[in-house]
């Protein structure tokens, strides 16, 4: 397998491996920033044999000063993938409403848990439909897994390293909120507008279409090389609460990158301690 089809997975090739005698695990994983819910969306039509999976209450910890989407409870966490049905070492593909989010974190939490097995379906659910494949709405009933937590299999950044990150002058700590959030004329989420300190902004549709598809790895080594990104140098990336953020490091491992650090907590985080520096403008 090339480093692409390790991390993505188009609807025909999947079709393909759901008809053979092993196919990967599925996970529905459908989200909204603001609602509604995900689960609605499954229950009117998913992929056959998907298991659907809240991002918020599963992948994700609670919300509070870790962040809006913090890193999950490794026990709470283990017990939602085994019970969609995620095997030690067997394949899951993971894939949500098209925009590539929710899939993209699903898979850094996955990967982050130690299970490297997993690919996001480019494009989603709605290339699967363009592709004239079946949609179920039968409730799974998947065999229990036997997953096993394991925390620590991609890297992450906290508020500290990320701000040693972005001050050190030989790594670059990408933003990936749009310009306007970044430049702190607007804060449509969070109580405080603007960004870290010595980050560099890099908006989200800059690298991945409004599809969830994307680019070439070489035109995505490219775009992170424009901004900043060197090789072989240190990068980690944050959004509002660690989801977009993800979609981006899923884009740096496209680009040649597997050691690009999440900020998990991301901006949400950074700004619960009033004491933390706020930068504005460009």
């Amino acid at each position: 397998m090339s480093g692409t089809e390790e991390l993505l997975v188009e609807a025909d090739r999947l079709a393909a491996e759901l008809d053979s005698a092993d196919p990967p695990t599925l996970l529905d994983v459908r989200w909204r920033l603001a609602g509604p819910p995900g689960r609605l969306d499954h229950a009117a039509g998913h992929l056959p044999g998907a298991v659907f999976v809240d991002l918020d209450a599963a992948l994700c910890g609670p919300p509070g000063a870790a962040g809006r989407h913090p890193l999950p409870d490794p026990a709470v966490l283990q017990a939602a993938l085994r019970a969609a049905g995620v095997r030690a070492g067997h394949p899951v593909v993971a894939y949500d409403g098209g925009d590539g989010l929710g899939a993209a974190r699903a898979w850094w939490t996955l990967r982050w848990a130690g299970h490297r097995a997993v690919r996001v379906l480019h494009g989603g659910f709605p290339a699967w439909v363009a592709a004239g494949l079946p949609v179920s709405t039968d409730v799974p009933a998947p065999a229990p897994g036997d997953v096993t937590v394991r925390p620590g299999g991609l890297p992450v950044l906290d508020a500290d390293s990320a701000a040693a990150l972005a001050a050190a002058g030989d790594g670059t700590l990408l933003d990936v909120r749009a310009a306007a959030r970044f430049r702190g004329e607007q804060e449509p989420v969070d109580p405080v507008a603007g960004h870290v300190p010595g980050a560099v902004n890099l908006p989200a549709g800059e690298y991945v279409g409004p599809d969830g598809r994307f680019p070439s790895g070489g035109a995505l080594r490219e775009r992170f090389a424009a901004a900043g990104v060197a090789d072989a140098a240190p990068v980690g990336a944050y959004c509002g609460s660690g989801v977009t953020a993800a979609q981006a490091v899923l884009a740096l491992h496209l680009a040649g990158r597997p050691d690009a650090a999440l900020y998990v907590g991301s901006w949400s985080n950074w700004v619960a301690d009033p004491a933390r520096p706020v930068a504005t403008g460009g």
